[in-house]
């Protein structure tokens, strides 16, 4: 694997600390910025509103410069938003600083996705793109743990201004790994958009939408289960989040190598052995030995699946991959919200804690509807002579290309 992967990792670890490390300081910033907790819950969604909205728009904008100098725009975007947000002063500015943060969140990932394919031969991008998106899931390992304990004991202005200092290494890494980007071809917003037309894209959304969803109905309430159910201390429920953590990096490690051999099966597995793993947490969170082994299995089968999906994207948009790939950004953060939704919906109908589980399976098994119908889309007349004639092209085109 390329070194430059590793700056987009790098890179991906800064902004993945930065998105869920306000989930430990919302309340010490919202007693230093004196707004209540509900009110404070906007830095989260003024953040997932930023990515929904600069992903394609960043992405459109700049569609016609090299992608090389695009990350690096969106890197100083990053860095620039979490320097407000460590010196924001009130809760105004913080609202403003967290959705300027979010904004190159999606085009980014978006870019760093097709870059990162193109560094390797074809039978290798999905490793390539796991490597790059591992930076994300060990955000949750180390970056979000040392930066809540930092925003614990200094404040929580200083956590951002670690992600600040991260996002600057990561500029500099990029700039200095990652190779000159050939000249995009002259491209419309018209022929970007074309792109869109095709149903096999919209698939991929649906899978998103609804599988991921799916996780993040369990994560969003894990923290009140873990200690109302199963019985932990609020101190034992951060390494147990860390435990979630390493399954996301487990799974998306595990999730490229199996996307070089068939996307499609791992898609179909990853989704399928999620519902499960939710059905089992529903059913025995109340035991200190299972839960913490079912949280674990949940992280890994779900991000399993990510990087298949990120293939999928760049093959059925093939017209316009980076647009596509930054909509799939988009697309995570509504599955976001929707799981988190439809989680506190059914808690507040009295159905308990454990039961965002139960709605996070049937979400998952929507998701792999979706899948098997994609797939079996692409077996059809028409699908398999696309097949057929995408994987001759790329049969004859080995080499890894740049642009």
């Amino acid at each position: 694997m390329p070194i430059a992967l590793l700056a987009l990792a790098i890179a991906a670890f800064g902004i993945g600390t930065t998105e869920f490390v306000m989930m430990g300081l919302l309340p010490e910033a919202a007693s230093d910025l004196h707004v209540s907790i509900p009110d404070a819950g906007g830095y989260i969604s003024l953040y997932a509103l930023g990515v929904v909205i600069g992903a394609p728009l960043l992405t459109i904008a700049g569609m016609r410069a090299r992608r090389k100098a695009m990350l690096l725009s969106m890197l100083v975007l990053f860095t620039a938003g979490n320097l407000f947000s460590a010196f924001s002063s009130s809760h105004e500015m913080l609202l403003v600083a967290r959705f300027i943060s979010g904004l190159p969140h999606g085009a980014f990932f978006g870019i760093g996705a097709v870059v990162a394919a193109s560094l390797v031969p074809t039978d290798k991008r999905g490793q390539a793109i796991s490597m790059m998106f591992l930076g994300l899931t060990v955000a949750n390992i180390v970056g979000v743990p040392v930066g809540t304990q930092l925003g614990h004991s200094l404040g929580w202005r200083w956590a951002f201004a670690l992600v600040a200092v991260i996002g600057v290494v990561a500029l500099a890494a990029v700039a200095a790994l990652v190779p000159k980007q050939a000249k995009p071809t002259e491209a419309s917003l018209r022929g970007e958009l074309r792109a869109f037309r095709h149903p096999q894209v919209w698939m991929a959304f649906g899978v998103v939408v609804f599988g991921f969803a799916a996780i993040f109905s369990f994560y969003s309430y894990i923290k009140p289960v873990l200690t109302e159910v199963t019985q932990f201390s609020p101190t034992a429920v951060t390494p147990l989040l860390a435990v979630f953590g390493v399954g996301m990096t487990v799974g998306t490690a595990l999730g490229g190598r199996l996307a070089d051999k068939s996307p499609m099966k791992t898609l179909y597995a990853g989704l399928s052995s999620l519902a499960v793993a939710l059905v089992v947490f529903a059913l025995t969170a109340s035991s200190p030995i299972m839960a913490p082994v079912m949280v674990f299995l949940i992280g890994a089968s779900g991000f399993t699946a990510i990087p298949s999906i990120q293939a999928r994207i760049l093959d059925k948009a093939k017209d316009a991959p980076a647009l596509g790939s930054a909509s799939i950004q988009s697309t995570f953060n509504i599955a976001n919200s929707l799981g988190a939704y439809l989680g506190g919906l059914v808690i507040a109908a009295g159905f308990g804690l454990v039961s965002p589980s139960w709605v996070g399976a049937l979400l998952a098994l929507v998701g792999l509807g979706f899948a098997l119908t994609s797939g079996r889309m692409d077996r059809g007349p028409r699908g398999g002579k696309l097949v057929a004639s995408h994987q001759a092209s790329r049969s004859a085109d080995s080499a890894p290309t740049l642009g």
